[in-house]
C-alpha cells in the first residue's frame, strides 16, 4: 500500500510538511469552509497534523478524471477549475459507458458554466476513434473541499481539477483518517459528520438540478 506521501508524488504534487497551524490561515476558514465546520481551532490544528500540505502551478493538474485516488483535498488558497469529459448519446470512453447523470457537487453559489471546448469526431468505424467535450463544471476557491468520494470508496476521480493561480491545499488520506479515530476519536467523530453532511448537500443540490433539467425537456 502506498503513502499518502507517494500517492502524492504520483499526482504530480509535492508535499510540503504538515498542515499543524491550519488555524493560521484565518478565522474565515473556519467560520466558511464545510469541512471545518463547528471546529475550534485548537481541533483545527489537531486536523491539520494529520493533514499534508501540497502546492500547485497555474495551470498543474491536482487531480485527474479517471484515475485511482485515496484522498481528498482542502483548498486553502487560490483558484481551481473543475472540468469533465461529456460524451455525446451512443458514445462512451474507452472501456465505458459513457455517464448519464454524476456530479462532483460544487457548493451552491460558486459558477458553474457549460465551457465546452474540443470536438466529437464522427461515430462510424472509419472515423478516428470519438473524443469527449471538455465541460467546465465549477470554479471553486479558499474553503472548497474536493475529492471526497474516491476518499471514501477508492473509485476513480469522477473529474479533473486544475490549478488557475498558485493554490495551496491541505490533504487527507484514507489511511490518515484510520491514525485520527484511533488518537484523536472526537475530532474524527466531527470530521466525519462533516463530510457526510458535505455529500448529502451535494447529493440535494445534484437532485435539484436534474429535477431542473426533466422540466425543461
Amino acid at each position: 500500500m502506498k503513502t499518502l506521501e507517494q500517492q502524492l508524488d504520483a499526482a504530480g504534487l509535492r508535499v510540503f510538511g504538515c498542515c499543524e497551524k491550519i488555524s493560521a490561515y484565518g478565522p474565515d476558514l473556519l467560520q466558511h469552509a464545510p469541512l471545518l465546520q463547528d471546529f475550534s481551532p485548537t481541533e483545527a490544528d489537531v486536523l491539520g497534523a494529520s493533514l499534508r500540505l501540497v502546492r500547485a502551478e497555474p495551470g498543474q493538474l491536482m487531480m485527474r478524471e479517471g484515475e485511482a485516488g485515496e484522498w481528498m483535498m482542502l483548498v486553502l488558497k487560490g483558484t481551481v477549475d473543475v472540468t469533465k469529459r461529456v460524451w455525446r448519446d451512443g458514445e462512451a470512453p474507452p472501456g465505458g459507458i459513457a455517464p448519464e447523470a454524476a456530479a462532483i457537487g460544487i457548493p451552491a453559489g460558486f459558477n458553474a458554466a457549460n465551457d465546452a471546448n474540443g470536438a466529437i469526431g464522427a461515430s462510424d468505424a472509419a472515423s478516428p476513434p470519438a473524443s469527449p467535450e471538455v465541460t467546465r463544471v465549477g470554479v471553486v476557491r479558499r474553503g472548497t473541499a474536493l475529492g471526497e468520494m474516491s476518499l471514501l470508496d477508492g473509485e476513480p476521480r469522477f473529474a479533473s481539477c486544475t490549478a488557475i493561480e498558485e493554490v495551496e491545499a491541505a490533504v487527507l488520506g484514507r489511511h490518515e483518517i484510520g491514525l485520527l479515530i484511533r488518537d484523536h476519536p472526537a475530532v474524527a467523530a466531527k470530521l466525519l459528520v462533516n463530510i457526510t453532511q458535505l455529500m448529502a448537500q451535494r447529493l440535494r443540490n445534484t437532485s435539484n438540478q436534474l429535477i431542473k433539467l426533466l422540466h425543461k425537456k
